[in-house]
């Protein structure tokens, strides 16, 4: 197609021109032009369009040098790396991949004036290649403007309607956790692996509002999704996944591990469907049971406003969104606070001292004694800190011309908050890169919160399963010490190094739970 359009761009220009020099001019040149030098000529002009399409805004945020048509696809995509640009080029930085610049911001002074003091610079989602084919702008977390309000407002009142309004979450969170714990002492003591026991019982909180029922850890077709997931979510964050948002118009068609990506959700969101559509079976729009239940009804009462986005298929999105922020982070957290526990057996015996003198052998940990528990909390908190789950959160874009640090970032341009730099902020953790407690301590032992301690965001795109992450963490991670010494199997003691996915999770681990 190229050198079809150049051929008569060039014959347009001949013909332009009427004169025998010129016709002599133009046949003197396309006889003298071999296939070698029509090659390089196509690609010198290939090259021109390149440099002119992609050259850098005005007063655009500095970045490292990018090749012609790949542009800084070579460039590491993980936190380490941005941290180390960050040094280079400033808080706020630039990369492009393909023909699409992003803008990188680090530090934790930078991050807050973008999510929180320009509160509604930074508001939108990109389209992001590699999620599009699933979720297709609807849902909540990947979709813009009127439809997320919509989208957003709606599970916001509907999960504290069967959350907070009936303290139903924290019912089901103080159930879930005797399953846990019972699934622990099934173990007997011997070495075994707690992933997928943390994962189907974080899940199971959320299961139990959005479908109104839980999973038995045995549930085979259950646990396979959440491997999907799992899977889905750790080759999303590699590099080579990464080229596909580059360059979607030719991965599309060839093998990689964007496939893999692709084909898990397909499996996850039929999975999804049939849940929907039993329920649609079985709707009773006088005895709502659950969130997709209250959906069902919404379906109907806002036909009128189509831009409301509320429709099956956006049903479909929006449950696939709340499975996965209700899931992930809580289940990733806990299991590096066991990793934690089992590198710092000291503060492991500190957490059960005062769990044993606030609460004892006799009750079960809940919600309300979080107050009572400071150096509980602040554990907590660390392993969240340390944990560093979603070090880069989700891609955000520029929802209007804006000007961040000094640089101009024009509308439509992506924006990535790195909030492990955030999370390890030399100028605001008193020992940054190290596992401290004190961090949330002050100097009576009370528990003392940090403006610095962004693991789920901030601003109007926060993680809509914050306050569900912190019930599930705190009462599960009371519960487990309360009723557990965990230590690592002899010669197996866990790294401390992560597995980077599009989070930051442990490598896989055995342990040992000895009841208490």
């Amino acid at each position: 197609m190229f050198w079809s359009a150049l051929f008569l761009l060039l014959e347009k220009t001949r013909n332009s021109y009427r004169s025998p020099e010129y016709n002599m001019i133009f046949q003197a040149l396309f006889e003298c032009m071999d296939l070698p030098s029509w090659l390089l000529f196509g690609f010198g002009i290939l090259l021109l369009l390149d440099l002119i399409r992609n050259r850098r805004p005005q007063n655009f945020p500095p970045g490292p040098w990018a090749l012609p048509f790949l542009g800084n696809v070579f460039t590491g995509v993980d936190f380490k790396t941005m941290e180390k640009l960050s040094e280079q080029y400033g808080p706020v930085f630039s990369l492009r991949r393909g023909s699409e610049r992003m803008v990188y911001i680090s530090g934790y002074k930078m991050v807050k004036e973008a999510l929180v003091n320009q509160l509604d610079s930074f508001i939108d989602r990109p389209i992001i290649p590699l999620f599009h084919a699933t979720f297709k702008g609807l849902g909540i977390a990947l979709s813009n403007g009127y439809l997320w309000k919509k989208q957003r407002k709606f599970a916001n009142t509907h999960l504290r309607y069967f959350g907070e309004g009936q303290k139903s979450l924290e019912k089901y969170t103080e159930v879930e956790s005797n399953f846990l714990c019972e699934a622990f002492k099934d173990e007997q003591g011997q070495p075994f692996n707690p992933h997928y026991i943390i994962t189907m019982a974080v899940s199971n909180i959320i299961s139990s509002v959005v479908f109104g029922h839980r999973f038995e850890y045995t549930d085979a077709s259950f646990r396979k999704i959440l491997e999907l997931d799992n899977d889905a979510i750790v080759l999303a964050g590699s590099a080579v996944t990464q080229l596909y948002d580059a360059f979607p118009g030719i991965l599309t068609y060839l093998p990689g591990p964007h496939q893999t990506v692709h084909a898990n959700y397909r499996q996850i969101t039929e999975f999804l469907k049939k849940e929907i559509e039993k329920h649609q079976e079985e709707w009773n729009p006088d005895d709502p049971r659950d969130f997709i239940d209250v959906y069902l009804d919404e379906i109907e009462k806002k036909r009128g406003d189509p831009e409301a986005g509320f429709r099956i298929d956006t049903l479909l999105v929006s449950t696939l969104d709340l499975i996965e922020a209700g899931t992930e982070s809580a289940a990733n957290t806990l299991r590096w606070a066991l990793v934690y526990m089992m590198h710092y057996p000291e503060i492991q015996e500190k957490v059960q001292a005062e769990i044993d003198r606030v609460i004892g052998q006799c009750r079960q940990p809940t919600q309300a004694d979080r107050v009572n528990l400071p150096y509980t909390d602040a554990v907590i908190h660390e392993c969240q800190r340390m944990g560093n789950i979603v070090p880069l959160g989700f891609p955000k874009m520029a929802s209007k011309d804006a000007t961040l640090g000094g640089y101009f970032i024009p509308k439509g341009t992506s924006i990535t908050t790195n909030l492990a730099s955030v999370l390890f902020d030399k100028n605001e953790w008193e020992t940054p890169n190290t596992f401290n407690p004190g961090h949330f301590l002050d100097s009576e032992g009370r528990f003392r919160r940090r403006e610095a301690f962004l693991p789920f965001s901030a601003g109007k795109r926060v993680c809509i399963g914050e306050h569900l992450a912190k019930m599930e963490l705190f009462v599960f991670f009371t519960s487990l010490l309360q009723c557990f010494t965990f230590s690592p199997v002899p010669g197996e003691i866990p790294s401390l190094e992560g597995v980077l996915g599009f989070t930051y999770s442990p490598e896989e681990f055995r342990i040992l739970a000895v009841p208490r």
